[in-house]
């Protein structure tokens, strides 16, 4: 390290010390026929081992999937398990107690950490020396774990002879050995980095680093346990590679497939909604939904502009996508956003005047249609037609919960939304929006709302539409930009087919 990392080192050191010795005071008056009892009762519940032991990480009580992933763990000696679980997870931390409690109860004795670089392997392996020194509970319970031979940042083994050693990518873990074993706990952790991502060559040669190198550091006769941290920031990178082999590949985001947060004792979605105002829509997609959005595949901008007023657009169509189909997603799965649109066409132009976009619930989506009606009325519209996506994979969703909601919320507003159903079996959706919008927008016809730029809706709107992409799992918003646009083409083609068919007839007769 240098002098600088060597500071910032001792000064986490301290830190942890400190906290750890203060979280976890001792009973000195407990019999050891008790203490001998409270410690089987501890290894019998790992969850309450680690609780007990670890107050100051175990602050919340666990989601399933933490219960779940350590149960996966301690009952498989040999193991590869890559967590891309988001940040506020706790996927350090849990992987940090798991291998404690294998390596003090004698299950697992060789211990590799391994990240971006050496300073950031040991800076990792931190929180397992500092407990091993000062955690009381640990000390009082499984002995002295602090060795007086070695003992270094990145390099320490403890009395009972489990061993401890952190390497950067790309360094030799030849000759990783405690006495005669070879390393049973190979741990990965921020392997990935977003400078490295952005060159495939430099994460193939670091991935060829990770199945040969490294991997082969251990025994064939031993088991290995294989725990490799880390979010997809890419959708190329060591972390997708090792998936690819890996026992089992978790991804969990901050909020389910429901929109809701997948860890409530801790992130409540207050917090959740906090921290992810203050983030552009795509580092959100990133840190907290293991979705890199890589920009301006289809789109490399779009166009913000003054719209004309409303009223006078040839055609006004309000369209609503509540996507509720599960066929565009992939293993990653996210709450869908769903989405409601005000476009209209004036001549050869497509403005989108405003958009609702989030994931949210199916009555705020109503709400938002309903909205979209009423600004348009005041905007002076009299004929404009609403449109709901209701294919075949939506059809019962639309009519045991969407129609419903519209007629329930008719008593609020004090009419009725006329609204005609898109029946449309709709192809691929990528193709959709690159077929339908991409030459608009190339050609400057594809104009969005200069009055609402800031709107977080509209800003979720433009960081969707630089995301599109052929491997993009979010395009919720230009879809439905798609749908409507796609509506108001039909509807004048049609018209002047109508028109020119008529006047063929009439010069006939």
């Amino acid at each position: 390290m240098s002098k600088a990392e060597d500071k910032k080192y001792y000064e986490l050191w301290q830190q942890y010390r400190e906290n750890t010795s203060r979280a976890t005071p001792i009973d000195l008056n407990e019999t050891p026929a008790e203490k001998k009892k409270r410690i089987d009762d501890l290894e019998a519940n790992p969850e309450k081992w680690f609780k007990y032991y670890f107050p100051n990480y175990y602050t919340s009580d666990p989601a399933p999937f933490h219960i779940k992933a350590t149960k996966r763990v301690l009952e498989n000696p040999e193991w590869y398990e890559v967590r891309s679980w988001s940040r506020e997870l706790a996927k350090s931390a849990r992987t940090m107690m798991e291998i404690l409690y294998l390596t003090v109860t004698g299950k697992k004795k060789t211990v590799l950490m391994v990240s971006a670089t050496k300073d950031d392997a040991e800076r990792l392996l931190l929180p397992y020396k500092v407990n091993l020194e000062t955690n009381h509970r640990l000390i009082n319970d499984y002995g002295t774990q602090q060795s007086l031979g070695k003992w270094e940042s990145g390099d320490f083994k403890t009395k009972k002879g489990v061993s401890f050693r952190a390497i950067g990518a790309g360094q030799s873990p030849r000759g990783t050995r405690n006495e005669a074993s070879r390393p049973d706990v190979i741990l990965i952790d921020d392997i990935d980095t977003d400078e490295e991502c952005r060159n495939k060559e430099r994460i193939k040669n670091k991935y060829e680093w990770i199945s040969s190198a490294l991997y082969a550091c251990r025994s064939i006769s031993e088991s290995l346990l294989w725990i490799a941290n880390g979010n997809i920031i890419a959708k190329y990178c060591c972390i997708t590679e090792m998936a690819k082999v890996a026992d089992k590949h978790e991804i969990i985001n901050i909020r389910d497939k429901d929109g809701k947060s997948t860890w409530p004792s801790k992130n409540t979605e207050e917090f959740i909604d906090r921290t992810l105002s203050k983030q552009p829509w795509s580092a959100q997609q990133k840190e907290y939904y293991n979705n890199p959005v890589k920009k301006g595949d289809v789109f490399k901008e779009i166009t913000f502009g003054k719209c004309p007023p409303l009223k006078y657009c040839d055609q006004v169509e309000i369209y609503a996508d509540p996507s509720t189909s599960n066929k565009d997603r992939g293993a990653n799965k996210q709450a869908s956003y769903k989405s409601v649109g005000v476009i209209g066409r004036k001549g050869r132009k497509f403005y989108i005047y405003k958009v609702w976009l989030l994931q949210t619930s199916n009555s705020k989506f109503i709400t938002w249609m309903y909205e979209a009606y009423l600004y348009c009325k005041d905007k002076g519209v009299d004929t404009l037609r609403v449109s709901i996506e209701n294919n075949s994979l939506q059809a019962p969703h639309y009519e045991q919960v969407l129609l419903p909601l519209i007629y329930q919320m008719a008593d609020t507003y004090g009419f009725t939304l006329p609204v005609t159903e898109d029946k449309r079996n709709k192809p691929d959706k990528f193709f959709r929006i690159e077929g339908t919008l991409e030459p608009l927008n190339r050609l400057g016809n594809l104009i969005f709302n200069i009055a609402e730029k800031q709107d977080p809706h509209m800003v979720r709107m433009e960081d969707q539409m630089l995301g599109v992409s052929s491997t993009a799992s979010v395009m919720d918003g230009p879809d439905m930009a798609e749908g409507g646009v796609w509506k108001l083409q039909n509807r004048q083609m049609r018209k002047q087919t109508t028109y020119a068919y008529g006047q063929r007839e009439s010069r006939h007769y």
